[in-house]
């Protein structure tokens, strides 16, 4: 049926129909429930309210603050002041502590590995794992291989100033010469195995005894005579078998080459004197602390 201002009205119900048919069935221009009508009114105004109370319209370089000034971020900075002012006190026993001297009972000690389990996890594990069993050119702090030493003093000391960076005055810093611009490459192969032999690797022997008076001219001076290393120099034990970069004979090869230079970050410029110590309590208890 169609009305004189030409909408179509269903013939069996007598309601108006949208014009939309589907194999001989109409569509009815039936009216919204007034409840959800209403209901969908309501969500405009509290959407209209919500966006003048709270921050809602993205801008250039931020969003609309809201007349009441409400800031998740600020809510979560008032969180962690209130957390940081409970433990105040231990923090700041933590940081004027000796840390060979405080005991594992002691309050500030459980703080330290506590918060320091924490801050590893945030600002080392992308290097040195989440389990600190690091990786190639990144040092296990598990084993008892350490370059510059594991005792609690040393380790605050590398946490603090970081390793052969441009940024902390007193950064560790050890830098092996590239012996490619050196040797020739039949002597840096010939001191590679002389290197293996050190910790009973896979040599070739008459190789090995060749390389002995190259590495007693142009490594012992760092390594040692015997490869035990230097900790005063930064120079590494190569008579333990544990491998920063790998120990096969191509590596071995390539670090005497072209020479490694690792470089970490002074730690002491970005964290607080409590949150170094803290982060060297929870590395020496890992297991392979001094």
């Amino acid at each position: 049926m169609t009305m004189a201002d030409g909408k179509k009205k269903d013939e069996v119900t007598g309601i108006e129909t949208t014009g939309h048919e589907w194999d001989g069935i109409q569509e009815l221009n039936n009216p919204l429930p007034r409840w959800w009508l209403w209901t969908f009114y309501l969500t405009i105004i509290w959407g209209i309210g919500y966006t003048i109370a709270y921050p809602a319209w993205p801008l250039v370089s931020g969003a609309t603050a809201g007349v009441l000034g409400y800031s998740t971020r600020a809510e979560v900075a008032a969180e962690i002041q209130r957390f940081e002012d409970q433990n105040a006190a231990v923090s700041a026993t933590l940081a004027s502590s000796d840390l060979a001297l405080l005991s594992p009972s002691d309050p500030a000690h459980q703080f330290g590995v506590a918060g320091g389990a924490s801050i590893f996890r945030a600002n080392c594990s992308q290097c040195h794992g989440a389990g600190a069993a690091g990786a190639k050119g990144y040092p296990n702090l598990l084993d008892d291989d350490w370059l510059w030493g594991g005792d609690l003093e040393a380790i605050q000391t590398t946490v603090a100033h970081g390793i052969r960076n441009e940024t902390d005055p007193d950064a560790r810093w050890s830098e092996m010469p590239a012996f490619g611009d050196i040797l020739s490459e039949e002597e840096i192969v010939a001191t590679a195995h002389h290197v293996l032999s050190l910790s009973d690797g896979d040599h070739d022997a008459a190789l090995a005894a060749e390389g002995a008076t190259l590495f007693a001219d142009n490594c012992a001076a760092c390594h040692m005579d015997d490869g035990t290393g230097d900790r005063q120099q930064g120079a590494p034990n190569l008579s333990d078998a544990i491998w920063l970069y790998g120990g096969d004979l191509d590596t071995v090869v390539t670090t005497i080459t072209n020479a490694r230079f690792g470089v970490m970050p002074a730690w002491g410029q970005r964290l607080s004197l409590a949150d170094v110590k803290a982060v060297t309590l929870y590395v020496h208890q890992l297991g392979g602390g001094e």
